[in-house]
């Protein structure tokens, strides 16, 4: 089989910020969310509002927002195509002009720019993190403290071990849970017959990621016998001193989920490796 590169051409993208606007007559919005693609192959990408830490953010500047209008965005986002029965990566600017006529008023896209990058995916986060994710005093540009700090730092390592083009991002879980759940599992791959998930988890934050990974967890157990779970965490997990931790630990540890923290993902990713490549199982 070919070896795997990590090498790729920049390419061009478009994307637009997605923007609430909770009273249309003074003018201001909040970002909610990134929507990019590629207008060569068609491929789309979006990602909304998902961190408890987001909500309380847009809670803060409009403590009236409609949080019920957030919370099923990612079905809204879907139903303009799906109710058509075409396929939303065969026009992305068709896709993106029924989506200015159907979303509520308060839902609206910015004007679209450009960029050029490498991957699709490695974008849509970087874009997110730098236009949406809230802010934080102090904060660089390094931090891996958010999921999406983590994941950030996951793709870099991935394709510096060369699997990331044998991994599937973004994965939906709603085939394993119940239809609408929003839920997207950062990584997926296949080896010997076996569906392997993967998902960042920060220690440092919100514990309730850790519970909603063990509930998809099971979900996906349930109807997949051969699958593997793996949380990639922000810090080295210290359950001696650290309650937090020690529940989160403790919750993965009973529904068998292996904990990565960031500074062994390279070494994990390289005993992975042959397997995606159909080698040796080491």
């Amino acid at each position: 089989m070919a070896e795997l590169s990590g090498a790729q051409a920049l390419r061009p993208y478009g994307y637009h910020v997605v923007r609430y606007t909770p009273n249309l007559v003074r003018d201001e919005w909040v970002n909610i969310g990134i929507l990019i693609f590629d207008p060569a192959s068609g491929r789309f990408l979006r990602r909304l509002l998902e961190e408890p830490a987001d909500f309380a953010r847009v809670r803060r500047l409009h403590p009236g927002f409609d949080e019920e209008l957030l919370q099923r965005l990612s079905d809204d986002f879907a139903s303009p195509t799906a109710a058509a029965g075409d396929d939303p990566n065969a026009d992305p600017r068709r896709y993106i002009a029924r989506l200015q006529e159907t979303l509520s008023n308060a839902v609206q896209l910015s004007p679209q720019k450009g960029l050029l990058a490498e991957d699709l995916d490695t974008e849509l986060d970087r874009l997110y993190r730098d236009h949406v994710e809230a802010p934080r005093l102090g904060r660089s540009a390094e931090d891996v403290s958010t999921r999406s700090g983590i994941r950030a730092r996951a793709n870099q390592v991935f394709r510096g071990t060369g699997i990331w083009p044998r991994l599937d991002r973004r994965l939906r879980v709603d085939e394993f849970t119940y239809p609408g759940d929003p839920l997207r599992l950062d990584y997926s791959y296949r080896r010997n017959g076996t569906r392997g998930f993967v998902q960042a988890l920060s220690l440092s934050r919100d514990p309730g990621q850790a519970k909603v990974l063990a509930f998809t967890a099971d979900a996906i157990r349930h109807k997949l016998a051969h699958s593997e779970f793996v949380a990639v965490t922000d810090v080295q997990p210290q359950p001696q001193e650290n309650s937090r931790h020690r529940f989160i630990t403790g919750l993965l540890e009973a529904r068998e989920i292996s904990i990565v923290p960031l500074p062994s993902l390279a070494e994990w990713s390289h005993r992975l490796r042959p397997t995606l490549l159909g080698g040796s199982n080491n």
